[in-house]
């Protein structure tokens, strides 16, 4: 008998039984249905920010009762431990938009030269110029993906600084100070 699937807050928060490795290929920046897709898929963790928060905190904090946690303040741990997954997500969000945009304008290149060095069939130009116009139109909307991810950055942030008011990333940790210091100026690293 198959195990009764896991409901609720649990659902979201508990790591996955069967992970899915996923490709990005050219193919999934080209269907715009599976790159938003799986783009939502990665923003769950910033749509579910502050129940993360909250568990993180009662984990950690279970974990100080038995004595099992590393030395340090409950919230600061769990702020870290957030912080790591808001960071590792971010940057593998950034890398997925980031290629597809440049496929997308890769191909818009290659529709636009097609384009120039058709002369003469009308009807091969129409379809040249339909063509780059549908290129046009998913390069907008892959490239409005860039803004969208500056304002889930900044909401997660806020709700992130909200909670973990005096929290900043170790000095040792680059990676984390990198990201930390692109969402408090509201850049992209």
């Amino acid at each position: 008998m198959p195990s009764p699937p896991l409901l609720g807050s649990l659902a979201v928060q508990a790591p996955s039984l069967a992970p899915q490795l996923v490709y990005v290929s050219p193919a999934t920046c080209h269907n715009l249905s599976l790159f938003k897709d799986l783009l939502r898929e990665y923003r769950r963790l910033d749509d579910t920010i502050t129940m993360r928060l909250n568990r993180s905190n009662a984990q950690f904090r279970d974990r100080n009762r038995v004595g099992s946690n590393k030395k340090g303040n409950v919230q600061d741990l769990a702020c870290e431990y957030v912080w790591k997954e808001l960071v590792e997500n971010w940057k593998r969000r950034t890398e997925i938009v980031d290629y597809c945009v440049d496929v997308v304008d890769q191909s818009m290149n290659e529709k636009r030269r097609v384009l120039e060095g058709q002369h003469g069939d009308a009807r091969a130009q129409r379809k040249a110029q339909a063509d780059l116009f549908a290129e046009e139109v998913k390069r907008n909307q892959v490239h409005n993906e860039l803004s969208v991810e500056r304002i889930i950055r900044n909401r997660s942030l806020d709700a992130f600084q909200s909670r973990c008011r005096y929290f900043t990333p170790p000095m040792n940790d680059v990676e984390a100070r990198k990201w930390w210091n692109a969402a408090q100026s509201q850049e992209a690293p």
